[in-house]
């Protein structure tokens, strides 16, 4: 699958029970430190580009259309400077992952800092929610998109300390594709 010039690579995910295309250059965050069991967590190899994927509990109690924002919620906890822009329901139908009764996608702005600096950088936050209630599972899919770094962040002098990919940044459609194309293989992973 190629996006905007740059190929995508269909990846397993969870152990082989998901595939996905990932968009190009993604790392792998648990060859590099631990990540919970429930998630699957990619970078970029030179921006703080990052997509993360969650298998989380089903929220039965929460309407659909105000379940991305239920978890968007707990994403961004009591952090604050975050703004909600834009929500929208995707056709369950144009999605490759079977038996999504629902599927929502949420777009925020956030002021984040890293390992709890002073500076925060502006990140641009892409939430989709697909709902399997049949397998008591809420999948969450983020895209972090920092839009501004802030100059005295860690992450701006990572550009001097770290050799820059000639890669691209990621873009909006590449997570989409990212989400359109993710696929269940194995249901055995719920249990």
């Amino acid at each position: 699958m190629e996006v905007a010039g740059q190929e995508q690579q269909q990846r397993p995910l969870f152990g082989g029970a998901f595939s996905a295309f990932l968009p190009p250059g993604s790392l792998d965050v648990s060859e590099l430190r631990q990540v919970p069991n429930n998630q699957e967590v990619f970078v970029h190899p030179s921006t703080d580009q990052s997509i993360i994927v969650e298998l989380l509990e089903y929220q039965a109690g929460v309407p659909d259309e105000a379940a991305v924002r239920y978890h968007f919620d707990d994403v961004v906890g009591t952090s604050g400077g975050a703004e909600v822009l834009s929500q929208e329901s995707l056709a369950p139908h144009l999605l490759a992952l079977e038996g999504c009764s629902s599927a929502w996608n949420l777009t925020a702005c956030q002021l984040v800092a890293k390992f709890n600096e002073e500076a925060k950088n502006e990140v641009r936050l892409h939430l989709a929610l697909l709902r399997l209630p049949q397998y008591g599972t809420d999948v969450l899919l983020t895209f972090n998109d920092p839009t501004r770094i802030h100059p005295l962040s860690s992450s701006a002098a990572r550009g001097t300390e770290v050799p820059q990919s000639s890669l691209p940044p990621w873009t909006v459609e590449h997570f989409h594709t990212f989400v359109h194309r993710l696929q269940l293989l194995d249901p055995g992973i719920f249990g």
